[in-house]
């Protein structure tokens, strides 16, 4: 028996070809700008379309979870797509600031922690996600001292789009949508302007011939993590024990990034709690930004991983209290202004319009999306900030 992502029987990440209708883009409000569109397939499987504003190209990622959320384990979970989206944020600023230093880079290594909480009763609605500062490890070889690398990285990594999302606090805006009718968000707040168009249609006109590539660019490598010997009692791992309606636990993710003789960018994510699948990505900038567009750029992971977040937390709500939710999807925008030597990135808040089909009533939709932004851990490093990253930069 396989599964919906499966019966697809799409690679786990492609371009979708410019003729498929509806995919535009939203007018950036800083800069640069990204549309999300995600749609659930079943138990905790994904597919989302995330559209760039500057080049129009439209990527095709999805998502699964492990046995800890009682998934199938045969795509990313959405914090994977994060990870590789801000480590390849980070390599790719490094390289572009070097570049304009006149410094020459000959090899480059990045090894990032990232590190959430989740806190709570589900019940009671009382269960929080929480953001923790990144962990950052860089090794450099390159053509300049230790002194000046030291502030190469540092510069580069306060100027990467990604970093504007780790320390700018934004409360992200909703509008709910529920079996076909607008209804007002509860605690969360509400978007203003007009509903984005419900995505259905889009994915239904996908061709069913996307060709794969190889090497392709998501790979399931079918590793397990190994237990990190310092984990404690918060660190979790077995068949369901993410979906626990009572939680105290930390969630714990590695990214590697190497960067390729072609320029692309290599990532190894490992999940150390809950322990999960390794799964490599490759990423790469479109022309004119470092790259020749070859893979997703760092910022189509990152709104790609926000999205699945979310996604992921109005299942898991639902299965938590026992509720029927047939059909869910997001229309996701996001906005980022790029920084420089002189301001460091920015984000605006994240613009998200919910889709749900449930034969519970409008008070329900309402909790769904309220909760679902409270636990999800995206969403939770949207509205703080939780510092860092600690930097380690070792010239070599």
């Amino acid at each position: 028996m396989t599964s919906p992502l499966e019966d697809l029987g799409f690679p786990l990440v492609f371009p979708v070809d410019d003729a498929v209708e509806g995919l535009d883009a939203p007018e950036p409000s800083l800069g640069l700008a990204h549309r999300a569109r995600v749609r659930s397939l079943g138990g905790m499987q994904k597919e989302a379309l995330v559209t760039n504003s500057t080049t129009g190209t439209t990527w095709r990622l999805a998502s699964d979870e492990g046995e800890y959320l009682e998934g199938e384990d045969v795509a990313p979970a959405p914090l994977a797509h994060l990870t590789t989206g801000m480590i390849s944020s980070f390599a790719t600023e490094t390289l572009a600031l070097a570049d304009q230093r006149g410094i020459e880079v000959e090899d480059l290594t990045l090894v990032q922690d990232n590190y959430y909480t989740m806190n709570g009763s589900a019940l009671a609605g009382t269960m929080t996600a929480g953001a923790v500062p990144v962990d950052l490890e860089v090794e450099i070889d390159a053509d300049a001292g230790s002194e000046t690398l030291s502030t190469l990285v540092d510069d580069a990594v306060r100027s990467a789009p990604v970093s504007g999302l780790i320390h700018d606090v934004n409360d992200s805006v909703f509008t709910l949508v529920a079996n076909g009718h607008e209804v007002a968000p509860d605690r969360v707040a509400e978007l203003d302007g007009p509903t984005r168009p419900d995505p259905t249609e889009v994915f239904e006109s996908l061709p069913r011939d996307a060709s794969k590539r190889d090497p392709p660019a998501i790979h399931r490598t079918g590793r397990t993590t190994e237990p990190l010997p310092e984990s404690d009692e918060k660190y979790t791992s077995g068949e369901g024990s993410s979906l626990s309606a009572d939680q105290d636990r930390v969630l714990h993710l590695r990214g590697t990034c190497t960067v390729r003789e072609d320029g692309t960018k290599h990532v190894a994510v490992e999940l150390f709690s809950p322990i999960g699948t390794v799964f490599e990505f490759v990423s790469d900038e479109p022309p004119g930004r470092g790259g020749a567009g070859r893979a997703p750029d760092a910022m189509t992971y990152v709104a790609g991983g926000l999205g699945f977040c979310f996604m992921t937390q109005m299942g898991r709500y639902a299965d938590i209290v026992d509720a029927d939710l047939s059909a869910y999807r997001i229309v996701q925008d996001t906005h980022v202004a790029e920084g420089d030597e002189a301001a460091p990135a920015s984000w605006a808040p994240v613009e998200t319009c919910a889709y749900v089909e449930t034969s519970e009533d409008a008070e329900f939709a309402r909790e769904l999306l309220d909760m679902s932004e409270q636990t999800c851990f995206l969403h939770a490093l949207c509205r703080s900030d939780p510092g860092g990253p600690n930097l380690d930069v070792t010239a070599r």
